[in-house]
Parts: C-alpha cells; structure tokens; sequence
C-alpha cells in the first residue's frame, strides 16, 4: 500500500519560516518524481515545486522562487519543502504527491502524479 504522509504545517507570522516533510511508504522511492502542491479556499490545487527522482534537477512555481527549498533524501524516503519568506497568500493545504518517472526534470501538472498525500495546513497570519 502506498501512503505519503505530510508534516510540519501549522500557523505563522508573515516573513517566518516552516519546514514541510513527506515521508513515502509502499513504493521505490528512488524510482519516482516527488512534487508539492498546494490548494487554497475556493480556488484549484496548483504546483509549488518538483524534484526529479535523483535530486538532480527541480522546478519551482514563479511566486516561490527564491522563497522556497525542495529536497529529497532517498535513503530516508522523505521530500522537504524549505518554506521561508511566508506571506498570507501562501495560506493553503499543501500536498506531496509522486509519480513514477525516469526522466531528467521532474513533471509539474497535477494530471501527471498519480500518488497524493492527505495534505497539511500552512496558515500565515499578516
């Protein structure tokens, strides 16, 4: 059974810092393209950023860049998210999700993970 588990949301001041965790089960994590998305009230589950199956490259959201650190440890089976800089409009439920993929860089639209975690809440209060 393959499960992704989201930690390390919660609520914050604007310009603080939170640091999202994945941890994935059930699947050769080494062999699969990890993404964060996130989904505020109201509007659609958008990329955050991507990393390839090594590490090796990733790809960020325009509004993140510069703000925001993805990271893999494939001896853990775990992907971060570095979060800092956070600003109200960063509120959302953020999601891990993963995908089996091969290539260099990492995929980006939502249609092409196909594993999801249950999501944890950021909050960031102005």
């Amino acid at each position: 059974q393959v499960r992704l588990v989201e930690s390390g949301g919660g609520l914050v001041q604007t310009g603080g810092s939170l640091r999202l965790s994945c941890t994935v089960s059930g699947l050769s994590f080494g062999n699969y393209a990890m993404g964060w998305f996130r989904q505020a009230p109201g509007k659609e589950r958008i990329i955050v950023a991507s990393i390839s199956w090594s590490g090796a490259s990733t790809v960020y959201a325009d509004f993140v860049k510069g703000r925001f650190t993805i990271s893999r440890d494939n001896a853990k089976n775990t992907v971060s998210l570095q979060m800092n800089s956070l600003t109200p409009e960063d509120t959302a439920v953020y999601y891990c999700a993963a995908v089996r993929n091969a290539a260099y860089n990492p995929p980006t639209l939502r249609s092409e993970f196909n594993y999801w975690g249950q999501g944890t809440q950021v909050t960031v209060s102005s």
